[in-house]
């Protein structure tokens, strides 16, 4: 079972997550406050974190930004919060996963299963040969990517999409796929694809009107080839 981090300054709330954590035989370690989960991670191996955003001493968007810069472990985001594009920034900034409150217990444990699926998952693959895709050099093991001999600061995410397309040069990916194998999700909006695109594309030096290495094909989904 895993080692999971419960950052929620509500008590009611964290308890009953303590309380249904444990009972299906997790380790579950909690704190109330961004710094506290900080703290935490930095002394202690988490296999997941389930993150509030409106804690006492930072919104949870910072912690998690503080989180990244400090640690991989796949963070679910726990919120009251609803508005589409903040949804869609915090997986930008590098949430595996998020939850609106209310939730069940049974969405939880499949959401946190989908998360552990894909961090073990990473963590068991060989090390890889560096992809190639015209100027493009993807190193899947220490998880670089390079344009032109010039690193690419890229998130986990766009890692993971730029990384999943360069194994398949010159492939149509359907989204459906892409929701699939980089998000593990069966379903989703098309929109937070959309945004990983859009900036992937930007770092790339390139635009939707323009594309290089990034083509979609509308209606059927997205491939990467090199320039010709």
């Amino acid at each position: 079972m895993a080692s999971v981090l419960v950052v929620e300054d509500d008590q009611f709330v964290r308890s009953a997550l303590i309380r249904h954590l444990t009972e299906a035989s997790h380790t579950v370690r909690s704190v109330g406050t961004a710094l506290e989960a900080l703290r935490e991670v930095a002394h202690h191996r988490f296999d997941v974190v389930i993150l509030d955003l409106g804690l006492p001493d930072l919104d949870g968007s910072e912690a998690l930004k503080m989180l990244r810069g400090i640690t991989d472990v796949p963070v679910i985001i726990a919120t009251a919060r609803d508005d589409e594009a903040e949804i869609v920034r915090l997986l930008n900034d590098g949430a595996d996963d998020y939850l609106t409150k209310p939730f069940s217990v049974e969405h939880l444990s499949a959401r946190m299963a989908a998360v552990l699926r894909r961090s073990q998952a990473v963590a068991a693959e060989p090390p890889s040969r560096v992809l190639r895709v015209g100027g493009l050099a993807i190193d899947p093991l220490r998880r670089q990517a390079e344009l032109d001999g010039r690193v690419l600061d890229l998130t986990r995410r766009e890692f993971d999409l730029l990384a999943f397309l360069a194994g398949r040069p010159g492939v149509v990916v359907a989204r459906r796929e892409l929701l699939a194998e980089v998000w593990q999700q069966s379903y989703g909006d098309d929109q937070t694809i959309d945004v990983h695109l859009s900036w992937l594309r930007r770092k790339l030096g390139e635009t939707a009107a323009s594309p290089r290495y990034l083509h979609t094909l509308r209606g059927v989904g997205v491939k990467l080839e090199p320039p010709l």
